[in-house]
């Protein structure tokens, strides 16, 4: 065991040496932004929507409490839903309206019981979501390209979309929370389906990871320091304001457009290193020190503060990668999974004392899913992985380490990573024993629906709901619309 312990300790001295480049494998730190990575995957491509724009003369064609639904909404959400490839239930002159209305229903709601959702929350689904798109065509560029857009633009188009989504999911979750199936009620529902509708479990893998940041320069962190420093300089001697440079330069997409803006913010949402030096501000006249969180580096402005959070305006820039950097990662991971192949060291060990992943290094690399009941698993269907990873793993069999590879990371920035597939299952008609698990959850999505329904329906009774009588001969899933 001490053996092994020294031999680790030393290939981990020898992963820090610049001079660890033999066995490069130079068309696995090539960016997949060439033109075949295009080419290749223009299948996958569709799934992109493009942005919907185009002139609809508007009227008001339903009115649910005071809210009312336009032409343009109904026609807006059609053209999404056909770029999305989204499928409605029954005519959809009918069914777009009612899930609009329906909508209105769960923000109004959210509204009375106080939902909240905070910008960085917002600001993170987006970036999720566009990280997803460069990484599915290849590049910030390409994707820019297809949807004739900026990914300024793309943030800006669908924060209040995103925003909207997030509140009416909080609420649903609000309303369900209580629900619970009991094993007898799962039994039940399962030996009562018939053989051609018991469900299909798709393939669940298990995957551990080591990512590994490319080093940034101390040039190009001086570089970023010293803009925002001129930033500072700026704003005190009145030459401008914080949030028009903020508008003009920083990085973070969604508070840019808001001249930095984040809305009241409890410390516990925030980066805790902003955190710290935005909740110690106290003068709104005052610009912070620089300071680094894992999205890159900030200058931040107290706007107001209100009990335990805090308003603030910030500028947020983002250090470049050098390629040389990122090739250097790329060898230095090439190394370390064929040390790992040789039996020198454990995949769990090196991802123990290497990895930069700071949510797997101290499981060793295992990588855990949040379920949207919110329970942690190690077991991922291949959709739920991020996209790079789902596609190295696809190739690898059960305990086979991956050659290194490129990702953009859920904070947006590029890493290297290397991964083992640990377990897979491949998919199979469910079983009581094997699965109980799958079967409790889909027991239990089919009780919160009904109890969401029965919430609607109930919703709709004490709600003032007027609609254009050519409406009214429609088939609606829900009941009490036409009064």
């Amino acid at each position: 065991m001490r053996k092994k312990t020294q031999i680790l300790a030393s290939f981990l001295a020898m992963l820090l040496l610049a001079g660890l480049s033999a066995h490069a494998h130079k068309s696995l730190s090539t960016p997949a932004n060439n033109d075949s990575a295009v080419n290749e995957n223009d299948s996958a491509i569709t799934q992109i929507p493009r942005p919907v724009s185009g002139s609809i003369v508007d009227e008001v064609i339903w009115v649910v409490g005071d809210e009312p639904i336009l032409k343009s909404d109904v026609e807006m959400t059609r053209l999404q839903a056909e770029a999305e490839g989204v499928k409605f239930r029954g005519d959809p002159d009918c069914s777009i309206p009612e899930q609009i209305a329906v909508q209105k229903l769960f923000l109004h709601q959210a509204a009375i019981d106080s939902i909240e959702v905070t910008e960085s929350e917002v600001l993170n689904s987006i970036d999720e979501q566009i990280n997803y798109w460069i990484q599915l065509i290849g590049s910030k560029e390409k994707l820019e390209e297809y949807r004739k857009q900026t990914v300024t633009q793309m943030r800006q188009q669908m924060h209040d979309d995103f925003k909207n989504r997030q509140l009416i999911q909080r609420m649903k979750e609000k309303l369900v929370e209580d629900i619970k199936v009991s094993p007898a009620q799962v039994r039940e529902y399962f030996h009562d389906l018939p053989a051609d509708s018991i469900p299909f479990v798709p393939t669940e893998v298990e995957v551990e990871i080591i990512t590994m940041q490319p080093r940034i320069s101390q040039e190009e962190i001086n570089r970023i320091k010293d803009e925002l420093r001129e930033y500072t300089d700026r704003v005190n001697k009145g030459e401008t304001t914080f949030g028009t440079l903020a508008r003009l330069y920083s990085e973070d997409p969604g508070s840019a457009r808001l001249g930095g803006e984040l809305d009241y913010t409890g410390r516990g949402m925030l980066d805790p290193a902003f955190a710290n030096v935005a909740f110690n501000l106290t003068d709104p006249k005052k610009i912070s020190k620089i300071v680094e969180s894992e999205f890159g580096f900030h200058i931040i402005q107290l706007i107001d503060k209100r009990g335990d959070k805090i308003k603030v305006r910030h500028i947020l820039r983002k250090p470049h990668v050098d390629p040389e950097a990122i090739d250097i990662s790329m060898n230095r991971l090439d190394s370390l999974a064929n040390f790992i192949r040789e039996g020198k060291v454990t995949f769990e060990e090196a991802a123990s004392h290497v990895s930069d992943d700071k949510d797997t290094k101290n499981n060793r690399g295992l990588m855990a899913n949040t379920s949207q009941t919110g329970m942690r698993t190690s077991k991922f269907q291949m959709k739920d992985l991020p996209t790079e990873v789902a596609r190295v793993v696809d190739t690898l069999k059960v305990n086979q380490v991956s050659a290194p590879f490129q990702m953009i990371n859920s904070k947006g920035k590029t890493t290297c990573a290397i991964v083992k597939l640990v377990s897979r299952v491949e998919g199979h008609r469910a079983t009581i024993t094997e699965d109980f698990q799958v079967m409790k959850d889909i027991v239990t999505d089919k009780e919160r629906e009904k109890v969401l329904h029965d919430w609607v329906v109930d919703k709709i009774k004490n709600t003032y709901v007027r609609m254009n009588d050519n409406y009214k001969d429609c088939e609606f899933e829900y009941q009490g619309w036409i009064k």
